[in-house]
């Protein structure tokens, strides 16, 4: 992540760029308030480190400057100063100063309030976008909120599992989980931009209406793209973007959109596709009843290794009784949705004759 640091004192800026550099950051320098709002103009920087006293333009004038301004984005302002008066600390927090560090700094003491800056941005960009994008899907998606929870907590049982797995460990930690669970409900974002007579069918799609139904996975990517250029430090949006794209393909290479397999299906889209199988299967909708639990594990054990990753899989059924319990905590009213997919459409198609019947 990036780092504005501003101060007009030459050694003073090199101590925090290398104390910063070395703390994993880049670093962008300037020597006063007015340069720095201009490179925070032209880029898309969310951390500064202001010092006080400057010339042309101080920290204080700087931190005003910028909360008065028309940014789109939250800019955690740290602002380094030699003055120690509590007066001092209530003129800068007045004026939109985050924190403060004392000069001369302690090189950890200033790398842990940038990470803790890192945190809130990351926190207020997240959680902003995950309601934006949330309520744009449930504007034309016909599915139910009980739908979405159910799938985030199927997603993070399955997360949890795979996380006292050695296999795993290096991949799936704390944040790995937690971003998984905010961002899964994205999964169908793209959906947005199907037409109505095609995502609000409630009969058998035809092949060329399933052709516009499966494109929900790469409008949905688009529009997730599109937001990570204008918050290039967002984490979850990378996650939710693989998620919006991935989580129709199946593992053996035969899922659509791009037909990848096995580890080249991100694990999160690999962890999703197995929560919403499930959660299809085991609820009603318009063109069929709802699975028992039982009926629905054999599908989902039917396609290991084909749609579904066996580590996932297993992952499952160690963590029967939870999901058990999940789809019980989120029941869907009385009210079913009307999607227009039956087995050959559904993200399930691997649901085997022998079922005999449509979802």
């Amino acid at each position: 992540m990036e780092v504005l640091v501003v101060d007009d004192e030459v050694i003073s800026r090199r101590m925090i760029e290398n104390t910063l550099q070395e703390g994993g950051y880049q670093v962008t320098t300037a020597t006063n308030g007015c340069e720095a709002l201009e490179i925070l103009k032209q880029r898309p920087i969310q951390l500064v480190v202001v010092d006080w006293e400057m010339p042309v333009m101080d920290g204080i004038e700087f931190c005003q400057s910028v909360r008065s301004g028309d940014s789109s984005r939250y800019v955690y302002i740290v602002m380094l100063t030699s003055r120690s008066q509590p007066s001092d600390a209530i003129s800068g927090l007045s004026v939109g100063a985050d924190d403060f560090v004392t000069k001369p700094f302690d090189p950890v003491e200033l790398i842990m309030r940038i990470h803790s800056g890192r945190r809130v941005v990351a926190m207020e960009s997240r959680d902003l976008m995950i309601f934006a994008l949330a309520k744009l899907a449930e504007s034309r998606d016909p599915e139910t909120g009980a739908h979405l929870d159910r799938v985030r907590n199927y997603c993070r049982i399955l997360a949890l599992h795979l996380q006292r797995q050695v296999r795993f460990q290096d991949e799936v930690d704390d944040e790995f989980i937690r971003l998984l669970y905010d961002t899964s409900p994205l999964h169908d974002i793209g959906k947005v931009s199907i037409p109505d007579h095609v995502l609000l069918k409630p009969a058998r799609l035809t092949t060329d209406e399933f052709e516009i139904m499966k494109t929900h996975t790469i409008r949905g990517a688009e529009t997730i793209e599109s937001m990570m250029e204008q918050f290039p430090n967002a984490a979850f949006l990378k996650m939710a973007r693989d998620i919006t794209l991935s989580h129709h393909e199946k593992y053996d290479g035969r899922g659509y959109p791009h037909g990848v397999a096995g580890e080249q299906i991100p694990l999160c889209s690999r962890i999703v596709a197995v929560a919403d199988v499930y959660d299809a299967l085991t609820s009603k909708r318009i063109y069929k009843k709802a699975y028992s639990h039982s009926r629905a594990k054999s599908a989902i054990v039917a396609g290991s290794g084909k749609h579904f990753d066996p580590a996932i899989v297993d992952a499952f059924l160690d963590n029967e009784d939870s999901f058990i319990a999940t789809r019980k905590r989120f029941q869907d009213n009385l009210t079913c949705t009307t999607h227009g997919m039956p087995v050959t459409n559904t993200p399930f198609e691997l649901v085997p004759a022998m079922m005999g019947q449509e979802l």
